[in-house]
């Protein structure tokens, strides 16, 4: 019989699999690795083995939320006939979908101390997402638009969407506007940044 607490590709999957379902299940505040390795059913000290950290441990764990939430918009962008503003519109609602469904590993992955330690890259696996806002941002501004403009208003747009994503789970769009959807919200932000749409 294997131990299984001996250090290995399956051991190390496992306590990250576990974090991901905890901090689904109970939110990030949950993640301490005692309760991760009480789950996994191992011993508070294994997840050292291959996390000498938690915050190594909490990287790993967010990193499967940027990956998905990768995932996510690549499949929303399809195969890229689609106009840029459609687009954004796509990135947008598939961005805010990913944070309501996932407040847990939303709040994570978006923890500045983990972004900033440099664990597991976690920066290689965000900036590429922001990119591709700004590329779109580029577009759809056209040609008289710098690249440092894109970049300042795809970060706006971002910042804009990250707060409607946080009130609205909140609750406190819905009280505030009588919105049953954030479509209206989100229409109303892409307006705002880049202009109304062409036709309305």
């Amino acid at each position: 019989m294997s131990d299984p607490e001996k250090p290995g590709p399956d051991l190390r999957t496992r306590l990250v699999d576990v974090g991901v379902d905890l901090v689904a299940l109970e939110g990030a505040g949950a993640l301490t690795l005692r309760e991760i390795a009480r789950r996994a059913g191992v011993s508070h000290g294994a997840p050292r083995r291959y996390f000498p950290t938690h915050l190594e441990l909490l990287s790993a764990i967010a990193r499967r939320g940027f990956t998905e939430l990768a995932v996510r918009v690549t499949t929303a962008l399809g195969d890229g006939t689609a106009g840029s503003r459609t687009q954004l519109s796509e990135l947008g609602r598939t961005y805010l979908e990913f944070a309501l469904d996932n407040a847990g590993m939303y709040e994570l992955m978006f923890r500045h101390d983990l972004l900033e330690s440099g664990h597991l890259r976690l920066r290689d696996t965000s900036l590429p997402l922001f990119g591709v806002l700004v590329e779109l941002v580029g577009r759809v501004r056209g040609p008289e638009s710098s690249p440092s403009e894109a970049r300042a208003v795809a970060a706006a747009l971002w910042a804009n969407l990250h707060g409607i994503a946080q009130l609205w789970g909140w609750g406190s769009l819905q009280l505030a506007t009588g919105a049953a959807d954030f479509t209206p919200l989100l229409r109303t932000a892409l307006d705002a940044h880049l202009g109304p749409e062409d036709g309305r």
